[in-house]
């Protein structure tokens, strides 16, 4: 009887090794979700299952299972101690790297070789040999132990057209080397165009078998580099929190690492610096900037009994918080569990070439055995019924389909990186086409994401000059976002401002100062009232619509009256409304999503021409609103640039992270729109479907060559030149198929 004991359910998150391609990964899960107790979801990006069990299952049986499908699985490494550096995580690419470039450098001799008479000396084809078996054996390693997997399963991928199709060129080629004519003193490959038919003993097909290789492989390693970036969202959003923290211990500070607090411990958070963890302020009064939590630019006002949020910023004064979560129980590792959950549970694209190399492949190795079988049940000789039987293996074998993916993404992500838009892999792409609704964050995505000083409204009598002048210069003695943006705003308007005297901050209500021999107050109405300084009834009126539409309104006064008042909000990009008309032309329905009142959200929707506005979200909603889209049947995608949309773009159909916003958000987004321009968005979309456009285009042609080529074969009517040179006709057609993106033009301008 098993010693260890389980808990009746719980969750568990397997690292899974070994999968090519998404069809892997819905062959882990079947398996998995097979046993007693047990739902599996394998993500194929991440390369992890996460599994959820009922009863008696151990973490064993689960590893088991999939290592009785032809993969790897091990538990996820234990935590790393607090204090102590986690290892270094080793490169995933870097054998596959390893592999392409061997393969490249030998490769290359070898199709040169084939292609240019003029280099085929004496005993060329024993060199080509040489150089090529390495490349076809060691090289496409990956393939022939996918290949083996796949038919372990009764399944054909493209990993089994490519195992199968360069081990019968190589095959081929060694048997003409060392039993037929081909490998006797002087033998070339002439450039004969004749159709006739032969026994093959004299044709060697290595330059196929080590280029469809090296091909692959190329493609195989910048898809690879594309899916490390996965799980970065996570780490980077972890990395976020604050690292130390002054803990009040007997009265007096201390300072230990995050990791050692606890709940109902005491902590201090000076200006400047980053809340530790989720608390209550117990002590002091400050402005908390939470944009990179919340997504929304205006600070937050707090006092005691006020909550706040682990990893924000303090911009005001000292203030004590009692911690009331920690570790994983914050809000900013619930985000981070948002993400992971939006990723693992992403279904992600099968490749195209695969689903069609699971009919193709099939179809041709029964017709290479029906030509074996027709050509000695005729009387054919059995070298020429092998001649045959071989060559369908060899026209099958995908010179052209292995580069229509990898040149048409080479060229479009080129494009897109000159245009400002990163593509992360070729599975992005296959959301494109099909996305009819895009969710836009409001602030750092449509309107500027920062304060600026929008609007002066002064009483009868009162100079805007003067008002800005005063103001402007208080207010430039505070770090206050706000107070920063009208600092700003008024020295773009009147230059120079005045030295202040007597400066004084008071927390929850605005500043004061003497400016010019003025008596100077910026702040609430409160604060202008304390001083009997209240609002004449048109600048009363004037805050109240500013309030009403969202935006921050602050009061002016000096020796003894108010002056004025001074509205900041956060302003809309100037490309912002012709970037939604761009979306709309696409088939697309703009949504805005924001934490923002609804007030402010419905104005700013307004002025961008957006209808539909969901206002007042959570950070950890925005995911629940984007399922519920999903669910009523769109293909949602999604454009953000903060840490509170990077659970949303990775649960979308499509993500697209403004590059201006934080490494979270690129990090779990599909695309990362470099200039921060919302019209990049709309390129984007246009790009990507130009791209997939491209690839299915190649990849009718590479297989219409093969379909064309198959019965040519099967009659041992091929000769080496014709299927050469057919081969390297399809090749350069999908390349200059896919050099047609780099006309993409952007629509801004």
């Amino acid at each position: 009887m098993n010693s260890i004991t389980h808990p009746a359910d719980g969750r568990i998150e397997l690292d899974i090794g070994g999968m090519t391609c998404a069809s892997c990964a819905n062959r882990i899960e079947r398996k998995l979700n097979k046993l007693d107790g047990v739902t599996a979801t394998v993500n194929y990006a991440t390369e992890k299952a996460r599994v959820d069990y009922v009863g008696e299952v151990s973490p064993a049986e689960l590893v088991a299972t999939v290592e009785k499908a032809g993969y790897t699985a091990s538990l996820p490494a234990p935590p790393v101690a607090a204090g102590s550096e986690p290892a270094a995580e080793p490169d995933p690419t870097a054998t596959l790297r390893q592999r392409l470039l061997i393969s490249l450098v030998l490769s290359i001799p070898v199709i040169a070789m084939a292609m240019v008479p003029a280099l085929q000396f004496p005993n060329w084809q024993w060199l080509s040999l040489t150089l090529a078996a390495p490349v076809v054996v060691w090289g496409a390693w990956p393939f022939h132990k996918a290949a083996f997997t796949n038919l372990r399963h009764g399944a054909a991928t493209m990993d089994t057209l490519v195992s199968v199709g360069t081990l019968a060129a190589l095959g081929w080629s060694i048997y003409a080397l060392f039993w037929g004519t081909a490998g006797i003193t002087g033998m070339t490959h002439p450039f004969e165009f004749t159709i006739a038919r032969t026994d093959g003993s004299g044709n060697i097909y290595l330059e196929a078998a080590a280029g469809v290789t090296t091909f692959i492989l190329a493609g195989r390693y910048f898809e690879a580099r594309s899916k490390r970036s996965a799980g970065a969202a996570l780490r980077a959003l972890l990395e976020l929190g604050a690292k130390e923290v002054s803990v009040l211990r007997n009265g007096a500070e201390q300072r230990i690492p995050v990791e050692e607090l606890a709940v109902g411990d005491e902590f201090v958070v000076r200006p400047g610096e980053k809340v530790a963890t989720d608390g209550i302020v117990v002590d002091g009064s400050s402005a908390v900037d939470a944009s990179m939590v919340t997504g929304e630019s205006v600070p937050v006002e707090i006092g005691p009994d006020d909550q706040v949020i682990g990893a924000t910023v303090n911009v005001g004064g000292r203030i004590v918080v009692r911690a009331n979560r920690v570790g994983s129980d914050t809000q900013l590792a619930q985000m981070a569990k948002l993400v992971e959950d939006a990723q693992t549970g992403k279904a992600q694209a099968q490749r195209l070439a695969d689903r069609i190399s699971g009919v193709f492949v099939p179809i041709v190795i029964a017709l290479s055995v029906g030509t074996l079988g027709f050509w000695l049940g005729t009387g054919g000789s059995v070298a020429a019924a092998f001649t045959a039987a071989v060559a369908v293996l060899i026209i099958a074998c995908p010179c052209a389909l292995g580069l229509a993916t990898p040149t048409a993404l080479m060229v479009g992500t080129g494009r897109g990186a000159q245009l400002g838009i990163l593509i992360k892999g070729p599975e992005v792409l296959e959301s494109t086409r099909r996305v009819d609704a895009v969710v836009l964050d409001k602030t750092g995505t449509i309107t500027a994401g920062k304060m600026t000083l929008v609007d002066v409204i002064v009483a009868d009598g009162e100079d805007t000059g003067e008002v800005l002048r005063l103001a402007g210069a208080l207010e430039d003695s505070s770090e206050h976002p706000i107070a920063q943006a009208i600092a700003k705003g008024a020295r773009d308007k009147v230059g120079e401002l005045p030295a202040v005297e007597q400066f004084a901050n008071l927390a929850g209500l605005g500043v004061q100062g003497t400016v010019d021999d003025h008596a100077v107050l910026v702040g609430r109405t409160r604060l202008l009232a304390d001083f009997s300084q209240h609002l004449p009834t048109e600048l009363d009126d004037a805050m109240k619509a500013a309030e009403a539409e969202g935006r921050t309104a602050v009061a002016v006064g000096w020796d003894g009256a108010a002056r004025a008042v001074l509205v900041v909000a956060d302003t809309v990009k100037s490309t912002s409304a012709e970037a939604i008309t761009q979306l709309r032309d696409l088939g697309l329905t703009p949504i805005m999503l924001t934490g923002d009142n609804t007030a402010a959200a419905t104005t700013i929707a307004g002025q961008v021409g957006i209808d539909e506005v969901i206002a007042e979200v959570l950070p950890t909603e925005k995911v629940d609103v984007v399922k519920r889209l999903q669910d009523q049947g769109k293909v949602v995608a999604m454009v953000g640039d903060g840490i509170n949309d990077a659970a949303a773009l990775a649960q979308a159909d499509l993500g697209l992270a403004m590059g201006t916003g934080t490494d979270v958000a690129i990090e779990a987004s599909d695309l990362t729109l470099v200039r921060g321009d919302l019209r990049a968005a709309a390129d984007a979309i246009r790009l990507s479907r130009r791209t997939l456009g491209t690839i299915k285009g190649n990849l009718f042609w590479a297989f219409a060559y093969n379909v064309a080529a198959l019965p040519l074969a099967a009659m041992g009517l091929l000769n080496p030149m014709i299927a050469g040179a057919a081969m390297a006709f399809s090749s350069v057609f999908v390349v200059s198929n896919s050099l047609r993106l780099r006309r993409f033009r952007s629509t801004a301008r």
